[in-house]
Order: C-alpha cells, then structure tokens, then sequence
C-alpha cells in the first residue's frame, strides 16, 4: 500500500481529500496534518509515509515552506501539491523545490485519482531499479503526465463507466465481461461495451485466455496492472 500524508488547513476538506484516497485501490491514508507544524510532527510520528497531499495555504507557514523544512530534516517523501493558489511563482516555486504534481482546486475525484494512479505507475516503474536507456528515462519522466478523462461516446452513461471502471481496478486479476456483469449488476453485452471502451482508451487492456477448444475467452485487466 502506498501510505499518504493529507495536509490541508481545512478539517472538512482534508476529511474530504482523505475519503478521495482511500477509494483509490493501492493507497492508504496514513494520517491528517490542519497546519504546517502538525504535517513535520506527523512526519515525524508516523511509520511510513510515501506521499504528502501538501495545501499552500496553512495558518502557521506556507506548504512550500513545510516542503522545504521537510527536505532539510532529510525526509525524501515525495509531494504533490493540491491547492488553490494557482499564481505562477508558486506552481514555479513547487517544481524546483521537487513537487512532482501540481493540482488546483477545486477538482473532482477523477482529478486526483488521475494523479493518484500516475504516482502509481512512477512508482512501480522506479521499484525496477537497473539502468535505464533514454526510452525508458523519457517513461519515467513522463509518467506522471496522466491523460485526461475521455469523453464518454454518446449513448454511454457516466455512472455505468464508473461501476465498471471500479469493479476492474479493485480486481486482482483479469475479468471476463460475465464476471464484470455479475459484479455491476449490468447485463453482459452492457459491460463488454464499456470494457472495450476502455480498452479502447487505454484504461484497459485485453487477455486472452485458452481453454481446451473453442475461441479464447477475452479477459481484460485496468492498464497499470497489467
């Protein structure tokens, strides 16, 4: 599990953001911080942090300043900014200083769940260790450039995509378009729609699976599992 820091001087909102994470299947909420000296005390107190989700504006000092405290008392965790200061001096300030994602509020969930699964992606990518040739050093680079939601084609419903969606990221292996079905309550024909849909858009990706005759059975997995 990846295990996250929230960081944002409003309790509700904080409340809010740590609900966001913890629906986001690999992450976890480690703790929550209303202002900069609770965020370097948690820092200090808890096991294990990966991520802090770090607002700018904090009643005793500035987000940024809490990064720059925090590099200086040698905790390398990584941060992605997720505030409302949108000035560019800030969203400068936070790329030198090593934020590796920048996002505005307000923003839905599928704002930062984007973010979220690029982390991920970076992460497991990372894990890999070795050398890397420039193909893979432009992967890693690039990998927290997390595209954009489609949209959806007509006659498609936001809230069907969004059952299947989820029963595909919370699987531990491939699903068929029957067992997406039986988990959704949706027909067969239903899901296999919106599983080629996001196979289509990259969210997705095919498995075959052979049996002892006949066609193979198409099983698909969320992309960054497979």
């Amino acid at each position: 599990m990846i295990e996250v820091l929230v960081v944002d001087d409003d309790l509700r909102v904080a409340r809010v953001n740590a609900a966001y994470v913890e629906k986001v299947p690999g992450f976890h909420v480690a703790g929550e911080a209303h202002s900069a000296a609770e965020a370097l005390a948690q820092l200090a107190a808890l096991a294990h942090v990966d991520l802090v989700l770090m607002d700018h504006y904090l009643p005793d000092q500035t987000g940024l300043t809490v990064v720059q405290e925090m590099r200086r008392r040698g905790h390398q965790t990584d941060v992605i900014m997720v505030t409302a200061a949108r000035d560019i001096e800030t969203v400068q300030a936070a790329m030198r200083q090593g934020a590796l994602q920048y996002l505005v509020k307000p923003f839905a969930f599928a704002g930062l769940r984007a973010k979220l699964e690029a982390y991920a992606q970076l992460r497991r990518t990372l894990d890999g260790g070795g050398e890397a040739e420039q193909a893979e050093v432009d992967r890693i680079f690039g990998a927290l450039s997390a595209p954009s939601e489609p949209e959806l084609p007509k006659g498609h419903s936001p809230t069907t995509a969004e059952l299947v969606r989820r029963s595909l990221m919370s699987a531990e292996g491939p699903l068929s378009a029957q067992e997406i079905a039986e988990r959704t309550g949706v027909s067969r024909q239903t899901a296999q729609r919106y599983l080629k849909l996001l196979e289509r858009t990259g969210r997705a990706r095919l498995t075959l699976k052979y049996g002892d005759a006949g066609r193979p059975e198409h099983r698909y997995v969320w992309a960054t599992r497979a």
